[in-house]
């Protein structure tokens, strides 16, 4: 009799309802589909002091002025970790203040943890300088456009690194934030690596060797902390060349793809050819697919364009018109001043791209 009623006790047993994915969406604690229409918040925060100056009144302005949603919260291991085994909490206490910032303002959160060119070793963001060898930044030849600098043998060797004999000071970076932040009622999941790099290892079997392992490894040590948080996984950066991902299902739930969606002419800097509309159309199609072979949701993390560029108006409603085509949540890179920038450096929008962006996020769904 006594195991009948532990049996039926267990089986009552429940976990509050939360943010998942179920039937290929990102789903609210009500069970309801989600769409996120949102900012990357913001560029400046790649770079020390890893904090920029907005303030509560611009988060508010993200969800009252623009009718969007979400944000990305972009961060860096070189912010959290500044100093080898040694974590800057107050940058993490000055982290969930705006966090708590997004949330009155009606705003979900997914944590991004930002890298170009692996590092600030290399002038860039991402890793802290003592991640590689003070060697390697010596020998280092910056390159224009920067992203080829990715291919230098020293950038290749400390990305290496990353996945041998860095990655239990990553995953563990991993689980120190999501210790600190695993209350903040506005973050709904984290995107552990920005556009990841495989250094010199084959980029055909990267993603399933080195990228795949390091993914199930953060989630895990993460939902230790967190165990509500939802994973927004990015393929390689090689998917922004189009190389389709080899990423297969996780053996873990709650999991959406995050890839990003640019123009590759628009990125050189010659703006947007309106020739190239359909094939925006036909990509965000085939991240979709391959989502929904991850069973997972699509969150595009990132898209954006120079709000002075040619066509600038037709790239936006092409990815907007794509994204709304595949049910997928969007994330625009970023809420910043100039380049990609939503506003001038007075405050003031940045037109046509802000009218743009702001007509199609009050044309997308409301937020949860």
């Amino acid at each position: 009799m006594r195991c009948l009623v532990l049996v039926a006790v267990v089986g009552c047993t429940s976990t509050p309802p939360h943010w998942h994915v179920d039937g290929g969406a990102l789903r609210d604690p009500d069970g309801r589909a989600a769409i996120l229409r949102g900012v990357n918040l913001s560029g400046t925060q790649k770079m020390a002091p890893y904090l920029d100056g907005k303030t509560a009144a611009d988060y508010a302005r993200i969800r009252t002025d623009w009718g969007m949603n979400a944000i990305r919260f972009v961060m860096t291991w070189a912010a959290v970790e500044p100093v080898e085994g040694q974590y800057d909490d107050a940058y993490l206490d000055a982290v969930a203040e705006r966090l708590g910032w997004a949330h009155d303002a009606g705003l979900v959160a997914v944590l991004d943890m930002h890298e170009d060119v692996y590092g600030v070793g290399f002038g860039f963001d991402g890793a802290p300088r003592w991640a590689c060898d003070e060697a390697r930044y010596a020998a280092f030849t910056p390159t224009d456009p920067w992203f080829f600098a990715n291919f230098d043998p020293n950038v290749e060797a400390c990305v290496d690194e990353l996945y041998t004999t860095r990655e239990k000071q990553f995953v563990a970076a991993w689980r120190h934030v999501a210790e600190k932040l695993a209350h903040s009622p506005a973050v709904i999941g984290f995107d552990v690596l920005n556009e990841p790099g495989w250094g010199s290892y084959g980029e055909a079997v990267f993603e399933h060797d080195r990228l795949a392992p390091l993914y199930r490894d953060v989630v895990a040590e993460v939902r230790g902390a967190a165990p509500d948080w939802v994973a927004f996984l990015e393929p390689s950066s090689s998917r922004n060349a189009g190389f389709s991902t080899k990423l297969t299902a996780f053996d873990f739930a709650d999991v959406m793809y995050a890839p990003h969606s640019y123009d590759s002419n628009a990125e050189m800097g010659s703006g947007f050819d309106p020739t190239h509309r359909q094939q925006i159309l036909d990509n965000v199609a085939d991240l979709a697919e391959e989502a929904k072979n991850l069973h997972a949701g699509l969150w595009i993390g990132e898209y954006g364009g120079v709000a002075t560029s040619p066509g600038i108006v037709d790239y936006m409603t092409a990815q907007y018109d794509a994204a709304g085509a595949a049910a997928a949540s969007t994330m625009y890179w970023a809420y910043d001043d100039g380049g990609y920038g939503f506003t001038n450096t007075d405050g003031s929008e940045r037109q046509p791209l802000t009218d743009t962006l702001i007509l199609e996020a009050h044309n997308g769904d409301n937020p949860p």
